[in-house]
């Protein structure tokens, strides 16, 4: 092949890219193929799964208590736009290239190789995390229930959070036991989100239809709480970068503590961008790939906001519980029956986010592998299930020794910057798309381009700003490892670089 026929930049250095039409061919290798048994209702049950869980059933109270009073609402209205501005960019690559691996694969078509490697790396940090973190919040629901029928475990056995404990036997357990299901198969796997998400869908709407028969409206009195400067104003270390870098004191509450409040309740939004993980697995992916984005993300959108209301009209924000606020809402109104079951809810619903969180991951782990990016070993699908067993069953071995021993709390805004962070490339990618290949057909395509992406961009980044200082020197040490193994490891092994090498000899 002569000099002038090749891509101007697509086969050669650490920014070649991967063209859509090469990307598609990968799939249909009968050994490194995934079973296509999804539908758009699958997707949007996924989506809905994954992203109600933590969020709503924990971070509502801490939000409203410390940062912004009833005003939480905004906050989850905030947080909600700028998710879905990244849908929006989300769907149009979910439609157009509907291959397993998420922001990677959509980096690797649109902006090259070394950006795809780092957002992939970041989007395994950030799914085993969050699976982890998951975990862990599951384990302490169940030991909570079953304190309330007279069990109890062995103190060593209930974690490193508890007064003499060691290991998470609880959160242990549970992620072995979603990888067997990952391996067994997606079908089966969006069988049980199904079942597990009706529970938790009724659960939900029955906090904000009982709830609002509680509701007293002085508790929303004042909507907007005046800002507060915190106790010793905040260090260098644990502040939000953006007051780090432009010197402003922090403040709790007003309306800079509406946007800290979104960015850490992005965290109940996280979700929606796994759904696009399983493109290679939809039936019809051009329609069913957006309708499952953008539906999962507008009904969540919806029920948070209902049930920060709620709450906070149940109860006055100062007098909300951190650790269970919805529970404890309905216990101070004199209805324990209701905080049981929202108890029950919560357990039950955190099995699915963890179950797609590690769906995710094991996507992102298996595209990259199949790029050669990583050892082509985990690329091989099981013969039988058509799954990626191999990457999920090493994943879910590490990630469930990692949440039993692992007391895991700061690490959880470490999701949130790894999201944010792939939102922005994403967004990033839109663009340099449609000017590249503008040729290529789009079954949806994101409206006002570049306009929207731009916009989506300094939304996720302002959220990024909000971040500790810690969250982000953390953030940067992993993505330095990174580098170095796609240095020593991805780039001499990748697949496009060899063919690139094979194709100029």
């Amino acid at each position: 092949m002569s000099t002038d026929q090749r891509p101007p930049r697509a086969n050669t250095g650490m920014f070649r890219t991967k063209s859509v039409e090469q990307s598609i061919r990968d799939t249909e290798e009968p050994e490194h193929a995934l079973r296509k048994s999804l539908s758009a209702w699958d997707l949007t049950v996924f989506g809905v799964g994954v992203i109600i869980g933590t969020g709503i059933f924990v971070l509502t109270g801490k939000v409203a208590k410390e940062n912004a009073g009833p005003a939480t609402a905004l906050a989850f209205v905030a947080a909600g736009i700028v998710c879905a501005l990244a849908a929006l960019c989300y769907a149009e690559f979910a439609s157009t290239v509907p291959v397993a691996g998420s922001a990677y694969t959509f980096a690797y078509a649109s902006i090259g190789e070394l950006p795809a490697w780092i957002i992939g790396w970041d989007l395994v940090l950030e799914f085993a995390l969050g699976t982890a973190v998951v975990a862990v919040g599951w384990s302490g629901y169940v030991r909570s229930l079953m304190d309330n029928v007279g069990w109890h475990l062995p103190a060593s056995l209930e974690g490193p959070d508890v007064p003499g404990g060691t290991f998470d036997i609880l959160a242990f357990l549970l992620v072995l036991v979603l990888t067997v299901v990952l391996v067994l198969g997606m079908k089966l796997s969006a069988r049980i989100t199904a079942v597990v998400v009706a529970v938790k869908v009724t659960v939900v709407m029955i906090v904000i239809v009982a709830g609002l028969f509680f509701i007293v409206g002085d508790n929303y009195k004042p909507f907007i709480p005046p800002a507060v400067t915190p106790e010793g104003g905040g260090d260098n270390w644990t502040a939000p970068l953006v007051q780090i870098l432009f010197g402003y004191e922090p403040t709790n509450f007003g309306v800079m503590g509406i946007f800290t409040a979104a960015s850490i309740v992005f965290f109940a939004f996280i979700g929606f961008d796994v759904v696009a993980t399983a493109a290679e697995e939809t039936k019809l992916p051009q329609k069913d790939m957006p309708r499952g984005i953008l539906g999962s993300l507008l009904i969540c959108t919806v029920l948070y906001v209902a049930v920060a209301l709620v709450v906070t009209g149940m109860q006055h924000y100062t007098e909300l519980s951190v650790s269970a606020p919805l529970a404890d809402a309905f216990k101070a109104a004199g209805h324990p029956f209701y905080a049981g079951v929202i108890s029950f809810g919560a357990a039950v619903g955190l099995t699915t986010v963890c179950l797609i969180l590690l769906l995710g991951q094991t996507r992102v782990f298996f595209a990259m592998s199949r790029d050669g990016l990583l050892p082509r070993f985990f690329s091989k699908t099981h013969p039988k299930f058509k799954t990626p067993y191999r990457p999920t069953i090493l994943l879910g071995v590490i990630i469930a020794v990692v949440a039993g021993f692992t007391s895991i709390n700061e690490l959880a805004t470490l999701v949130n910057i790894g999201t944010l962070f792939a939102f922005v490339v994403v967004a990033a990618g839109v663009i340099v798309l449609r000017r590249t290949r503008p040729d290529l057909p789009r079954a949806f395509r994101t409206p006002w381009v570049p306009v929207l992406p731009i916009i989506s961009i300094a939304a996720s980044f302002w959220l990024m700003l909000n971040l500790p200082g810690e969250t982000w020197f953390r953030f940067a040490v992993w993505m330095a490892i990174g580098i170095v193994v796609y240095l020593l490891y991805g780039r001499g092994h990748s697949r496009l670089g060899r063919d690139a090498g094979a194709a100029g000899s």
